[in-house]
């Protein structure tokens, strides 16, 4: 029988924890409990977990800070941040400072079942080193994290913020189909009165200026009636 993956979920709601372990260990994971990022960060000292599903605001230690503490260890496990509906300077501070995935609260337990499977399956691939990456490339496309850059092999290429933004949460989670309005939440946040219609400018953006425009070798597919993937392999460099 495979090994059941492991799983530290961190939240003091009692209730929260209480019910979702329960029906974690249901869809096939050991679950280990901490009541803040406190005794979170003693769990992890004491034994890495495969995964570990951290709420952000709790006291003592808070999940952005449990992330930094995590990273700073030069620990590179997969962590899933959940997070309020309506900050989406959080969601976004949450993927900036090394969480490889967010779930807004309230949310559905089988939606963060998908995605710890998700974020596993990256980890599986090699991909988790993508998120402590200073560059992403892909072929000739070179983007860099830090000075907010990106090349087509010796060409610059001119993105808006938002495309930017758009592009290397892509190549962050290569292969992995993105609905339009996760998409959508992951730039403008939910409360933004915008239409998905918004995701496909960008990305109309992204391929005009990136010469993506080969249906048979491109990097930004999109799923029909689904939204888009990066379909090239991503390293780190």
């Amino acid at each position: 029988m495979a090994e059941r993956p492991r799983i530290l979920l961190v939240d003091d709601d009692a209730a929260i924890t209480d019910a979702l372990a329960a029906f974690l260990d249901r869809s096939g994971f050991d679950v280990r409990v901490a009541e803040d990022g406190r005794i979170g960060l003693l769990e992890v000292s004491r034994d890495v977990p495969d995964l570990v599903v951290c709420d952000v605001l709790m006291p003592h230690v808070d999940g952005r800070e449990f992330v930094r503490q995590i990273r700073a260890r030069q620990l590179w496990l997969p962590i899933i941040l959940l997070t309020q509906v309506g900050e989406s300077w959080e969601r976004s501070a949450a993927l900036d400072e090394g969480a490889d995935d967010y779930l807004n609260k309230p949310f559905d337990p089988h939606e963060l079942i998908s995605r710890i499977r998700a974020v596993l399956r990256r980890t599986a691939q090699g991909a988790g080193s993508l998120r402590a990456a200073a560059r992403l490339q892909a072929g000739t496309l070179t983007l860099d994290r830090t000075a907010r850059r990106v090349w087509r092999g010796a060409d610059e290429v001119s993105l808006t913020p938002k495309a930017f933004m758009l592009l290397e949460y892509l190549m962050l989670h290569p292969q992995e189909v993105h609905s339009r309005e996760r998409l959508l939440s992951t730039l403008w946040g939910f409360e933004f009165a915008t239409s998905s219609r918004a995701v496909d400018h960008r990305i109309a953006e992204l391929r005009r200026a990136l010469g993506d425009n080969h249906a048979e070798t491109r990097l930004i597919e999109t799923a029909q009636s689904m939204g888009y993937q990066f379909a090239a392999r991503v390293s780190a460099v």
